[in-house]
């Protein structure tokens, strides 16, 4: 182990992410520096582990990918005479550095995790405001990872949610007159009771805001109508999870033209179960709608703060509406409303 440990912000893990095969990698001398591992010593911790690193999480970089990136980075590798590379590097993608964090053990390793985690979280929402640094194409492909990740993010959380419910029931036998009601609040206030960056308050309740949005796509079993005018390719993405066959109808006046034609289009193409409408708002909308199942035993209008694409960046709450008799005219007419035309 080396004495000194990395630490690293955002500007400094941009700059340590290269593109290689069409995939975002880390290289594995990288990775041991922030670990705070020798090269050598980082990559005997993953061979000890290598069942769990399949190709797409970690793959050897051939002669030309290294000579290339060293053309393009001063110093990157390590290079012999005559330009033979000392050493052929391991490179890890995204999902590949996710699985370290599961290898390396120690109240250091899990320090650092943190920190990558935060930080490729503060990097996502950061190609979702810049998007037009990368083509719409790869933006599209970095969009279903994340959002896969994220997935997997929820699973994670809701298996401490089942830890923390098997606490609750010993305590409830133990006697202890504690209610879940009472018991959630205490958790919270145990560990970070402030809404962190990336998270929205649905329905009374912290939840981590692209989840909150794809759990609420995921509910609906025929229809699913977003009255927004702000929308993106993120907006798009969020429907990742909804059922199949289930109809999407965009209501928006796109402004600031935030999605563009080709990246429509690839969306449908990558998605072909899921049918996707665009229509204008009108001009008439200032705050935002999810409509789920409308005109049927299962309707729900949820009223959103912020546009899905923007979630989380500041506190905004979405809410689920009580009586939504009085928002049947405006839907009624928005459904006659022509086409939404993109450049």
């Amino acid at each position: 182990m080396a004495n000194e440990i990395m630490i690293i912000n955002e500007e400094d893990l941009k700059s340590k992410i290269y593109t290689i095969r069409g995939v975002h990698v880390m290289l594995d001398k990288d990775l041991a520096e922030i670990y705070g591992y020798e090269t050598k010593r980082f990559n005997e911790q993953v061979k000890n582990n290598i069942e769990r690193f399949d190709d797409d999480f970690m793959f050897r970089l051939n002669e030309d990918e290294i000579q290339e990136l060293s053309r393009s980075k001063i110093s990157t590798l390590k290079v012999g005479r005559g330009n033979n590379i000392k050493y052929a590097p391991y490179v890890f993608t995204e999902q590949g550095v996710y699985m370290l964090m599961t290898v390396l053990k120690g109240e250091l390793a899990v320090s650092q995790s943190k920190m990558l985690v935060r930080l490729f979280k503060q990097m996502k929402d950061c190609v979702i405001e810049n998007q037009q640094i990368v083509s719409q194409r790869d933006f599209l492909r970095l969009s279903l990872q994340t959002a896969e990740n994220a997935q997997n993010y929820v699973e994670v959380r809701q298996k401490l949610t089942e830890i923390d419910d098997k606490v609750e029931d010993v305590v409830n036998n133990l006697g202890e007159m504690v209610r879940k009601s009472e018991l959630s609040p205490i958790m919270m206030n145990l560990g970070k009771p402030e809404i962190p960056l990336g998270w929205l308050i649905l329905n009374g309740q912290p939840v981590e805001s692209d989840l909150a949005y794809q759990q609420i796509y995921a509910l609906a079993n025929k229809s699913i109508f977003i009255i927004d005018n702000y929308i993106s390719l993120k907006t798009l993405i969020l429907f990742k999870n909804a059922k199949q066959n289930v109809a999407v109808t965009v209501f928006s006046d796109n402004s600031n033209h935030g999605l563009h034609q080709m990246e429509f289009n690839d969306f449908c193409k990558e998605f072909p179960g899921l049918k996707v409408e665009l229509k204008q708002a009108g001009g008439i909308f200032h705050d935002r709608y999810i409509i789920l199942d409308y005109k049927t035993s299962d309707e729900k209008i949820y009223h959103c703060g912020a546009s899905s694409k923007d979630g989380g960046r500041k506190v905004n709450t979405i809410t689920l509406t009580e009586d939504t008799s009085v928002y049947k005219s405006i839907i009624n007419q928005l459904l006659n409303n022509p086409p939404l035309v993109l450049n």
